[in-house]
Parts: C-alpha cells; sequence; structure tokens
C-alpha cells in the first residue's frame, strides 16, 4: 500500500477556498458552505447546496484514497437503475452493498467502492458506483445474481475512475436545490463510501473537516466535534469554538453570525 499523508491531498482544498494563516476562525469565510450573501457578521448558507459539496469533496477524497492504496487494481464503473414500476425504498442499495461485500470476502477481498446518487431528469432515483477489484476478478451483474431484483445493470471498466467520479458528483451539485422541480426522497444517502484502511479512514475524516479548524490545528491533533459544539483536540485535549454559530432561518436558508 502507498504511504499516504494529509498534507500530500492538497488537491482537495483549493488555494482559494482556503483561510489565510493567523485569521483562520474570523476570516469571515467558512469553506465547504455555500453562501447567497455574506457580511462582516452574517452569512446566509443554502443547505442542500452545502450538502452537495459536501457530497463531491467526499466522495472525490475516498476515490482518490482508494486509488493511491491500490494503484494496480482495475475499476468497474456500475450503474444501477429502477424499473418504472419500482420506486426507490431505502434498503435497496443497503442490501446490493452486503452481497457484494460477501461475494468479495469470499474470494478474500474487502468491498472497496464510492457511490452516488443521481435523479433522472423524470425525478427517478439511480446510483452510480465505483468498485475496485483486483486483477483477475469480474464483478458478476447484480441484476443478473439476484443481488439488485429492482431493475436493471450495467458494468464498464474506468479508465479514469477520479474523472468518472468528479463527473456524477458534480451532477449531485445540479440536483441539489431541484431545477427541475424534482428533490431526492427523505432518508436517501447522496454517497457512501467503504473498504479504506484504518489510516486511509482517518485521512479522509481529517479532510472533511472545515478548513478554519484544519488551520488552526495540524492533522497531528485529529479534532472532533465537543458536546454542546466546538471541537476537540485528541492530542491536548484543548476544546477550540467555532467562529459561526446559527443564529435563524431566512427563506430556507440557515443564518450563520460570526463568534469572533
Amino acid at each position: 500500500m502507498s504511504s499516504v499523508s494529509p498534507y500530500s491531498h492538497s488537491w482537495d482544498t483549493p488555494r482559494a477556498h482556503r483561510v489565510p494563516p493567523g485569521g483562520a476562525r474570523c476570516a469571515g469565510a467558512t469553506p465547504g458552505l455555500v453562501s447567497s450573501s455574506t457580511s462582516d457578521s452574517h452569512l446566509l448558507v443554502d443547505a442542500s447546496e452545502a450538502r452537495a459539496r459536501r457530497c463531491r469533496r467526499a466522495v472525490l477524497t475516498a476515490a482518490r484514497l482508494h486509488v493511491q492504496e491500490v494503484p494496480r487494481w482495475r475499476v468497474a464503473m456500475l450503474t444501477l437503475t429502477y424499473r418504472p414500476e419500482v420506486d426507490w425504498q431505502p434498503g435497496h442499495v443497503t442490501a446490493l452493498t452486503k452481497r457484494m461485500r460477501d461475494w468479495l470476502r469470499r474470494r478474500g477481498h474487502e468491498l472497496r467502492y464510492v457511490r452516488v446518487a443521481e435523479l433522472t431528469r423524470a425525478g427517478r432515483v439511480h446510483y452510480h458506483m465505483l468498485v475496485w477489484l483486483p486483477r483477475g476478478l469480474t464483478l458478476p451483474k447484480p441484476d443478473k445474481q439476484g443481488w439488485w431484483p429492482h431493475g436493471s445493470t450495467r458494468i464498464e471498466w474506468a479508465r479514469r475512475a477520479i474523472g468518472y467520479v468528479a463527473k456524477y458528483a458534480s451532477k449531485v451539485e445540479d440536483f441539489a436545490s431541484g431545477p427541475q422541480g424534482h428533490s431526492f426522497p427523505r432518508g436517501l444517502r447522496l454517497f457512501a463510501v467503504g473498504g479504506l484502511s484504518g489510516v486511509a479512514r482517518r485521512i479522509r475524516a481529517w479532510w472533511m473537516l472545515p478548513a478554519w479548524l484544519r488551520d488552526e490545528w495540524g492533522s497531528e491533533h485529529w479534532p472532533r466535534r465537543a458536546t454542546g459544539g466546538g471541537w476537540v483536540s485528541r492530542l491536548t485535549g484543548d476544546w477550540l469554538p467555532s467562529p459561526w454559530r446559527v443564529s435563524g432561518f431566512n427563506l430556507g436558508r440557515i443564518v450563520l453570525t460570526t463568534t469572533c
């Protein structure tokens, strides 16, 4: 497995979104959130768009870590669709994932995957899933195996796994605000990842932290959320408050107020 470091993943936090050193907690910007307007002390956040942006960052980070950990494995692109008479239900894709995981474990491997949900123009849910496979192993079609009895599946080999993930993760942002009058069903997970090593999971968790927090504390702190708000360093036990607090709602957007 290739060695990985939190600091080697500058691709996940573009410089334009980084908070300037020395002003991390009071820089007037909240990376990862999508604002409709800002002032020196207030920020309006569209929760749906923020959720979609977080999805994109999460799956791209996970996909890149998979590629680093198993660079010689092939990547199968799996598309899951529903028949017209079948609607999405919460346990459908979870059951499929379990069957795929069991199939791979019987062959001595863990299931490594990244999954993204998408809406068709008609508002129908379908899934795009990348599955990392050792050379010489081919994933059977889930519909033929009875793992996906809800519709059809398609499998292709990915030449550029990261580009494929980026393409479909970006579509989540397009559909998050429902430009065509559709929205994801309540309870649906926009994305899921699995199979990363313990080290890679920690690195992914690090890059999912707010940028202001990463600038305040180095990766050796491995912060966790504190009861009642803020963050606690696992290294020192120090507590750090968030620079923003929720102060209300305005036309469906969250109103954040700076605490600085």
